[in-house]
C-alpha cells in the first residue's frame, strides 16, 4: 500500500508512504558526495551528488526506496507486484559494443540520482538503460517495483514490464501501485463529476434538494485503500490543494 506524491507551491516537496504491517530495517540514509558507489555491471562511480533517504543499508550499500538527490531531484519505487518484469544483462553492453548501461533493479536510484540533476537529464539516460533482474544476494530476490521520478519542473513514471521499458509524464504527480500508469490514468474519467466545489440540483429541478454539509462536491471518490483508490483521491486532492480551489472561491 505504497503512495507517492509531489506538491510545489514556493518550495517543490516529495514524499510516500510505505505502509507495510513490518519493517525492511529502513532507515534514513545519506550517501556522500563522491563516496565510492559499486555498480554491478557498470564499475565504481567516485564522482557523484549526494543523496538522502530512506534505505535499507546491507553490506554497506544503501538499497534506497526513495531518496533526493542535492539538486533536487527525487525518485521512488513502489510495488508493482504482477507486472514488473526485468531483463537479463545485454553482452553487448558488457562487452563494450554499445552504448547500454546494465543496471540492477537494486541499484535503480542510485544510478539515476548520482548522475542527473533534472527529470530531462533522467529521461536522457533511460534512453540507455537495461534493468537486469540481478539479485543484490540470495537473501535479497528482486524487487517488483516500478518508480517515479520528479524535480519541481516536471515528472515522470517508470515502468519495466514484459513488452519493454515505458517512460510517462505523470502530469498528476502521483503513483501508488497496481494496475499499470497509462490504466491509472484512464480511470480517472470516473471522477470527472468529482469537485472542490458545493454540487447543484441536477436530480430533479423541480425538488427542493440542498446540500447539507461541506465537502458534497467530493462525492463519488472512492473511499477504499485500494492502490486504484488511492491513486484518485491523492491525484484530486494534491491538485485542487495546489490550484488553492475551495468552496468559497467556486
Amino acid at each position: 500500500m505504497c503512495t507517492a506524491a509531489t506538491y510545489k507551491t514556493k518550495d517543490f516537496y516529495m514524499g510516500r508512504t510505505l505502509d507495510y504491517e513490518f519493517s525492511y530495517g529502513d532507515e534514513v540514509t545519506v550517501t556522500p558526495r563522491n563516496y565510492p558507489i559499486n555498480f554491478r555491471f557498470m564499475g565504481v562511480r567516485n564522482n557523484h551528488y549526494a543523496m538522502i533517504g530512506m534505505a535499507h543499508v546491507a553490506d554497506d550499500y544503501p538499497l534506497y526506496y526513495e531518496a533526493f538527490n542535492e539538486k533536487g531531484l527525487g525518485m521512488a519505487g513502489l510495488n508493482f507486484v504482477g507486472n514488473a518484469d526485468y531483463n537479463e544483462p545485454d553482452l553487448r553492453g558488457l562487452n563494450g559494443e554499445s552504448n547500454i548501461e546494465n543496471v540492477a533493479v537494486f541499484e535503480f536510484i542510485p544510478w539515476i540520482l548520482s548522475q542527473c540533476a533534472t527529470v530531462d537529464e533522467a529521461k536522457e539516460r533511460l534512453k540507455f538503460i537495461n534493468l537486469t533482474n540481478t539479485q543484490f544476494n540470495e537473501m535479497f530476490p528482486c524487487a517488483n517495483l516500478h518508480w517515479i521520478i520528479a524535480d519541481k519542473e516536471s515528472c515522470i513514471t517508470v515502468e519495466s514490464m514484459s513488452d519493454g521499458l515505458h517512460i510517462y509524464d505523470n502530469p498528476v504527480g502521483v503513483l501508488t501501485n497496481n494496475p499499470p500508469f497509462p490504466v491509472q490514468m484512464f480511470m480517472l474519467n470516473n471522477y470527472m463529476h468529482v469537485a472542490p466545489s458545493q454540487p447543484e440540483n441536477h436530480f430533479a429541478k423541480e425538488l427542493p434538494l440542498a446540500t447539507y454539509s461541506r465537502g458534497m462536491g467530493g462525492l463519488g471518490l472512492p473511499g477504499d485503500l485500494s492502490s486504484a483508490s488511492r491513486f484518485a483521491k491523492v491525484a484530486f486532492t494534491k491538485l485542487h490543494a495546489i490550484s488553492g480551489e475551495s468552496e468559497a472561491e467556486s
